[in-house]
């Protein structure tokens, strides 16, 4: 069953109430008496393996390291800003 986190308009409390997919949202603040809505929480959900896209769980290149200059690749030259001397 999953775990659906309610928060009131009234008073600002969160809580949480594992319920079926079936059943009706809360309607009513436990603590308070006032309106609740369900709150939307992201999926922790990771696919890995042979199949998915290889974008998708690639691996953070270093940022101290330099990029390498290709032989025969010429950088294009910088602009240099005219107010700036």
């Amino acid at each position: 069953m999953p775990l659906y986190e309610y928060e009131c308009e009234a008073c600002g409390v969160r809580f949480e109430r594992r319920q079926s997919v079936t059943d009706d949202p809360l309607m009513i603040c436990p603590e308070c008496g006032g309106r609740v809505h369900r709150l939307i929480q992201t999926a922790g959900i990771i696919f890995k393996g042979k199949g998915f896209y290889v974008t998708d769980n690639k691996k953070a290149r270093s940022s101290t390291v330099a990029p390498k200059n290709r032989p025969g690749r010429k950088r294009p030259a910088r602009a240099r800003c005219s107010w700036r001397r």
